[in-house]
């Protein structure tokens, strides 16, 4: 098997022995993977410098500053550390926010490199890179900020061709930059295909198998990070994350088993390692896919559990790969879903809205509460939830947070379509739910969450069987399944189009795919499923 090759008359595979010997961190109990990172310190601190550029790829960012922060205490001079306290800082490259405390100890370490500088062209070329994160925050947004570190990177990489490291966080800042509106997905497969030409080379290192799945974390895309997806849990398994991160690829793939499991595995560690938001953020994927399954049980057990977990994390101290933000946001995620995927409206309205530093977390409970209430035709609470998500939507866009002030819109026009339906005004509903699918068209989901909560052409395709339309319902609920793929309530209502349309074949095709897809469903079994059993006897 190829591995990096030594640079400094180093290669570090960094193992359990090692880390706790050297260091005592927990949550390093296993392999970190194989990395190398030339620097001009002494050769006897290149296995430690190593050891926390390992642990900045799989964003265990907390260990990987301490890490480089004794590097310093034992070889001041040794000032490319400084590059890793400013760009660990930063955290995770996906996180749409930085706190103020982020974004000044970031700079902190930029402005100590520079009052010694780095004793090479090249690591200087990585302290200036990183230095685009800080500088001028208050004058300068955070995307243009990335846009530019984007940009010092591919010149440091053309700079030094022999430097692998280089390229491997390029690629990852053109990764981090893609538009979500992009549908050519240009910079994700640009960076895909960099990072997956350096695995051949290097199938040990963390940090491209970590970076592949982020790539390909689409739908359209996902295929292609099913080989690195198997295979970062092996390579880095000392990690939460590197457990959890395959499961972007299985979610994508609609692969629930597979999810579940690694979920499991990331949620267990993360808890060991005291990552409350890694757990949680595990932890939502899970629940996502234990309801697709109709395992609803552990759906309810994740639910109460949860709970307890978000008592504990404390924002201040947020030490895993997962930001702040995603504990807030599945908090609120994974009753959401509890309630929806279930159907279980009453539940739904019974929700307690909670502010946090989050509006798009906060949206999640107001929408759930929201579509319970019309469902149920209570009109006070769906047209107070329309005018909240309302609201969220409009701070979200002074706030210039584009993609969930899009996203809450979204969420606004689905409650409005369901009131609008249980009053019985049709028009009214196709309308809105149309527009929410466009919009929701245009735009790919962030990272943070497994799946839409009710996706918009679902709703459509809902609507429409209501209507009679089948034939069109089918449409949208194929569309749904391309990007969400062996979605229960898009696959069983492909399966009633096909039926009422008359097209028996393919009728049949989705009704076993459902049956397939919660083939460990819970007993006794949901009313849908005990339907397509049914359906499913007279059309053979």
């Amino acid at each position: 098997m190829r591995r990096f090759a030594a640079t400094a008359g180093l290669l570090v595979t960094l193992t359990a022995p090692y880390a706790m010997a050297q260091h005592g961190h927990h949550g390093t109990t296993a392999a970190l993977g194989t990395v190398s990172f030339e620097t001009s310190c002494r050769p006897s601190v290149q296995p430690e410098f190593n050891r926390a550029v390992a642990l900045m790829h799989s964003f265990q960012f907390g260990l990987a500053i301490d890490g480089f922060r004794a590097i310093l205490a034992k070889e001041p001079d040794c000032t490319i550390a400084y590059w890793g306290i400013a760009l660990s800082s930063w955290s995770n490259p996906f996180a749409n926010f930085k706190s103020p405390g982020q974004l000044a100890q970031g700079l902190q370490a930029v402005e100590a490199g520079r009052a010694k500088a780095p004793a090479t062209a090249r690591e200087r070329a990585y302290l200036e890179a990183v230095a685009h994160l800080y500088v001028d925050s208050g004058r300068s947004g955070q995307a243009a900020r990335w846009n530019a570190y984007e940009r010092a990177m591919d010149k440091l990489s053309a700079a030094f061709p022999d430097d692998a490291e280089a390229r491997i966080f390029h690629a990852l800042a053109l990764a981090a930059a893609a538009d979500p509106a992009d549908k050519r997905y240009e910079k994700q497969l640009k960076a895909g295909a960099m990072l997956e030409a350096l695995f051949v080379q290097y199938p040990d290192h963390p940090g491209l198998a970590h970076y592949i799945i982020h790539a390909y974390d689409e739908p359209e895309l996902a295929a292609r990070a099913a080989e690195a997806a198997r295979r970062y849990g092996e390579i880095a398994p000392a990690t939460p994350h590197a457990l959890h991160m395959p499961s972007h690829t299985f979610t994508r793939m609609g692969d629930w088993k597979a999810s579940i499991a690694t979920n499991q595995g990331s949620a267990t560690a993360a808890r060991k390692a005291g990552q409350p938001a890694d757990e949680l953020h595990a932890s939502d994927y899970m629940v996502y896919a234990y309801l697709q399954t109709a395992q609803d049980e552990a759906a309810r057990k994740l639910v109460q559990t949860s709970a307890d977990i978000f008592k504990r994390f404390d924002p201040a101290n947020a030490n895993g790969a997962a930001p702040a933000s995603a504990a807030f946001f599945a908090n609120a995620a994974i009753p959401a879903r509890y309630c929806l995927e279930r159907r279980d409206w009453a539940a739904a309205l019974a929700l307690t809205p909670r502010a946090t530093p989050f509006p798009y977390a906060d949206a999640i409970t107001i929408f759930t509460r929201g579509l319970g209430a019309a469902h149920l035709g209570n009109t006070a609470v769906a047209e107070a939830s329309i005018a909240s998500l309302a609201d969220i939507r409009e701070r979200l866009r002074g706030a210039k947070d584009g993609y969930w002030s899009d996203q809450t819109e979204i969420q606004r026009l689905e409650v409005a379509a369901q009131l609008a339906r249980t009053n019985g005004d049709n028009a009214t509903a196709l309308s809105a739910l149309t527009r929410a699918a466009e919009m929701e068209d245009v735009t790919e989901l962030a990272s943070i969450t497994p799946g839409p909560f009710v996706p918009a052409r679902e709703m459509l395709g809902e609507l429409l069987l209501d209507l009679s339309r089948a034939e069109q319902a089918l449409v949208q609920f194929k569309a749904t399944l391309v990007k969400q793929p062996n979605r229960y309530w898009s696959v069983y209502g492909a399966a009633q189009a096909a039926s009422r349309a008359g097209d028996l074949p393919t009728a049949r095709t989705y009704f076993q795919q459902l049956l397939t897809i919660a083939d460990s469903a819970d007993q006794p079994r949901r009313a849908s499923l005990l339907a397509a059993d049914a359906t499913l006897q007279t059309l053979r």
